[in-house]
Order: C-alpha cells, then structure tokens, then sequence
C-alpha cells in the first residue's frame, strides 16, 4: 500500500503546532496502524530527523495508552484502540489525516501525545473503595445479584483510554466518570462511599475542565469497549442523591 499521512508535530505543550505531510510506500495490510507509524520513524531517524512522538504501551488492546484521531475518528475507522486497528482497514493510495486527542482537558505535550492525566485525577478523587471491608472472605461470602454483578464487570473493562472525551463534542469524561460509578455502585463493597464517591469525582471532573453531557452518544459510538450510553444516566441519578443529601 502506498499512503499519504498528514500528521500533526508539535516540539511540546508551549510550542505552536501545524500538519506535516509523509509519504509512506509498500506498507502491508496486516501492519497495525501502529506498526504502520513504526516504519514512518525508521525511515525519520535513517534521515537524521526528529520521530514521530506517539504513545504505546502494550499493544494489545488492553491499557489504554495508545489513541489518536485518524481522519477525524477516535482510534480511527474501527471500533477497537488504535494498537489493534489494521491497515487492511484502509486502501492504497489513501489519504490519513492524524491527530492528538483533541480536549481542553488533554493538553498536547509532543506531537501526537497527550497528558491524560485529568483521568487520573478523578479516580484519585474517589474511584476506589478505602472503607474497611476485612480480610479476605470466603467465596460467596458476601452475595450480589447476577446482573449487578455482570454489570459491575461489563462496565469495569474501561481502559480509560479517552476515546470518549475525544470523541465527545464537549470533551466531557462523563463516559468515563459513568463506568467508574457504576462499577463500585453495584458492588456491596462500594456503598459506604458511594454518594461522596460521586460528589468529589463530579467536582474534580469539572475542576480540570471536561465539558457537560448533552447526550449526543459520540462517546460510545467511539468506545472500544462499547461501554453503554446508561452508565452517564447512573451517574446522574447518584449525583442527585448525593446533593440532596448534602455531599
């Protein structure tokens, strides 16, 4: 395959950016858009210029650290993370315009990275369980229900990527915000915490500058691991408990 690739450079977070244009020729359809960029900044280097900055960690679809904009989609035209998304997906002589994350909240640091940490933050604001819950129990111990119990683990597979931001005309995380929620909401170990759980997570959201859903669905349209559009109706619904009960 012969492509052309528009990508976006930027030398770091207080330097202007603008769009490059690379030609890449017998690129193969079983590469990984990755692995597509990979072969880009051998042939950068082999010229003696600056790589491509892009983030990767496992490449498996599994940590959440790759993610860019290809041709105006999260991940690109597949619903899967960039690392998994193949070049048989496109055709030669394309055209692929590539970008960074593009949200307030994810500021550029290098070309095609972003800092991500805002998501960070809002676990550490409360996306975790420190209420006392003893030693290990035994099996069965403590019962759930089966389908909280399956919701908890369908919701629970976000890798915190940031498709959903990205995706998300508003740049809101409440995709995000949503799945936390709502996996430690449906667990019995998680309602100690839970309406402040939802207050400090909600007000740090909004301190690091996400916008407000609007429910437009782009950010599940986008997910790669198609977190449901509901779990931001859960969210709402223990915010509204929680402000009326004072958090």
């Amino acid at each position: 395959m012969n492509l052309t690739l528009n990508i976006w450079r930027q030398a770091d977070a207080g330097s202007d950016g603008a769009m490059h244009t690379y030609q890449l020729t017998e690129i193969s359809e079983d590469m990984s858009f990755l692995e597509m960029l990979d072969v880009l900044n051998e042939q950068l280097n082999e010229k003696g210029e600056e790589p491509v900055a892009f983030d990767s960690d496992c490449r498996e679809g599994i940590c959440g650290m790759c993610g860019l904009m290809i041709n105006g989609q999260a991940h690109g035209p597949e619903v899967t993370t960039t690392c998994q998304l193949h070049m048989r997906s496109f055709k030669d002589g394309d055209e692929i315009t590539i970008e960074p994350w593009r949200a307030s909240a994810f500021p550029v640091l290098k070309d095609l990275c972003v800092d991500r940490s805002p998501l960070d933050n809002m676990i550490q604001a409360g996306g975790y369980i420190s209420a006392n819950t003893g030693s290990a129990p035994d099996a069965h111990a403590a019962p759930v229900e089966k389908a909280k119990a399956d919701r908890a683990f369908d919701v629970a597979t976000c890798i915190g990527c940031g498709a959903c931001v990205a995706a998300c005309p508003n740049g809101s995380a409440s995709l995000f915000l949503g799945a936390k929620i709502t996996h430690l909401g449906e667990l019995p170990q998680g309602q100690p915490e839970r309406y402040g759980r939802v207050a400090s997570m909600v007000a740090q959201h909004d301190h690091d500058g996400f916008g407000g859903c609007t429910n437009i669905g782009e950010c599940t349209a986008a997910c790669p691991k198609e977190i449901p559009l509901d779990v931001i109706s859960q969210l709402n619904k223990d915010l509204r408990t929680a402000l009326k009960n004072g958090h």
